[in-house]
């Protein structure tokens, strides 16, 4: 059974998105000495060149 290439190429990089998004918060919270102390809000903008697309998903991370 053939997979939609539309499909499989989008996971493929939603997938990239989220692991290397990670690192580069968990890296930055690190690095600020942020580990503990409240929240962090965090703010993601993704755009596709020759469209439209701005889409803007924000939010708040538990510092614990």
């Amino acid at each position: 059974m053939d997979a939609d290439p539309f499909n499989v190429s989008m996971r493929k990089f939603l997938k990239q998105v989220g692991v290397t998004s990670q690192q580069s918060i968990e890296k930055a919270v690190e690095e600020a000495g942020l580990r503990g102390k409240g929240r962090l809000t965090v703010k993601a903008v993704i755009t596709a060149e020759g469209t439209s697309l701005n889409h803007v998903v924000e939010g708040e991370i538990d510092l614990g």
